[in-house]
């Protein structure tokens, strides 16, 4: 470890360590969809407010929390049919209990405002993409309504219709009923929800040039509220690196020097962690362990998660996953498509040698909700040797890196460098209340 922070320091002493050309470019406001405060305190309220669900029981701050990383901290998270917070959360009982888990781990918010992100989820289902003549490439396909402002907007929409995350079960409500029939005929409905309350309605009208009575809200504009919320509160280019980028020689400790050097040099990472958000939001097949219920295509018979492919209905695509980007990833846990490791230092020895990773993983590495009725189809997609032998052999990772545990523990050291100081304080409020009166997750530690 002494030669290795040793040669950390010969190339990073000085101020000549923010120029290393092997270091991306600093973040910085103008990277960043502009904000409008007004229009971002009205999506603060959007965001904690139940009402945007089916049966007003979950909201988007329910998974993504910023006590925990702007996520949820569980594996495979409970939406609709759940309470509690985090890992507190827990399924009701009776006929509205949880009937299916969310099928992938709640990805974390940080910097999605950036201009140059071009793909969003895991399996990259939301792009911008002129292809339905609306701006974007979705799930709603040429029924997504016009005039959304961003990707991030575009994306907000969704969780609102999903059955397993806001929407409800079918029989529900009236949310569920719509979206089943045709996915856009849900969002007027909570739409009008939203204007009815006179609080919305008015900052609505104040926050919105184009808005002049409450019945000109659409969902195009709640949405759009949601967005500039996430941009205002997620944005996030205030870490240790990020001085050390503006060229202060201090700000990284001798380890997290040490671990920079592996990254972005000889362990590889930034091959694929690439850029100033460290993605080149491109998708790989990493071998990661199976469980849960997944996503498949729409006509697949079976448990699985077939990742890319879903998407692009391209079988060279199976099992690959967009690359997670990095910033605040020490608070994120736990990682993977589907939360499979808790720790950044079995989530790296997994990329070191995946085959091995994979066989000695266990379901307790899992922070997943115990929920008995779902308990045996869980892990039922592992009883499929032919699967489990497609899924073996998707790997975009195949040689072994010689890393030390010294190693290892510097580019953790290094991640840690890449938390910004107001996520690691939690300094995004939530509201202690909502328009709709309806309780507000986490108001209380």
């Amino acid at each position: 470890m002494l030669s290795c922070v040793v040669l950390a320091f010969s190339l990073f002493a000085g101020s000549a360590a923010a120029t290393d050309p092997r270091f991306p470019p600093p973040l910085g406001a103008s990277d960043f969809l502009p904000v409008d405060p007004a229009k971002a305190e009205l999506g603060r309220l959007l965001f904690y407010d139940k009402i945007l669900s089916g049966n007003r029981n979950i909201s988007c701050g329910t998974c993504h929390h910023p006590r925990h990383g702007t996520s949820d901290g569980l594996s495979l998270g409970l939406g609709e049919g759940g309470e509690g917070l985090g890992r507190a959360r827990v399924s009701t009982r009776g006929r509205n209990r949880v009937q299916k888990r969310i099928p992938r781990n709640a990805p974390a918010l940080w910097n999605l405002g950036a201009k140059s992100i071009r793909v969003l989820m895991h399996d990259g289902r939301i792009s911008a993409d002129p292809v339905y003549g609306n701006g974007f490439n979705t799930p709603a396909e040429e029924w997504l309504p016009d005039g959304l402002q961003s990707l991030l907007a575009a994306q907000a929409l969704f969780p609102m219709t999903s059955s397993v995350e806001m929407a409800g079960n079918v029989g529900e409500n009236e949310i569920i009923g719509a979206s089943r029939d045709r996915i856009d005929l849900a969002w007027p409905i909570i739409a009008k929800r939203v204007r009815g309350l006179p609080t919305y309605a008015a900052g609505f009208v104040a926050a919105f040039d184009h808005i002049m009575a409450p019945e000109d809200v659409q969902i195009t504009d709640i949405a759009e509220a949601l967005a500039q919320f996430m941009v205002q509160d997620f944005t996030s280019f205030d870490s240790p690196f990020d001085a050390y980028l503006a060229g202060d020689a201090t700000a990284l400790t001798a380890q997290q020097k040490a671990g920079a050097d592996l990254f972005f040099g000889s362990a590889g990472c930034s091959g694929c962690h690439a850029g100033p958000l460290f993605s080149d939001q491109n998708f790989y097949a990493l071998g990661l362990p199976a469980f849960g219920p997944g996503r498949a295509r729409r006509f697949d018979p079976y448990v699985r998660d077939v990742g890319r492919m879903g998407e692009s209905d391209d079988l060279s695509d199976a099992y690959r996953f967009r690359t997670p980007m990095l910033r605040n990833v020490e608070l994120t846990a736990p990682y993977g498509h589907n939360g499979a490791f808790p720790t950044l230092d079995r989530m790296i020895r997994h990329h070191l040698d995946p085959v091995a990773s994979r066989s000695a993983w266990t379901p307790d590495d899992l922070q997943l909700p115990d929920v008995s009725w779902l308990a045996a189809t869980d892990f039922v997609v592992q009883q499929d040797r032919f699967e489990m032998a497609r899924q073996a052999r998707a790997r975009d990772i195949y040689l072994r890196r010689d890393l030390s545990d010294q190693d290892i523990a510097a580019l953790i050291a290094f991640l840690s460098a890449l938390t910004g100081a107001e996520a690691r304080a939690e300094t995004s409020s939530v509201p202690a209340s909502v328009p709709s009166g309806l309780p507000v997750d986490g108001t209380n530690r």
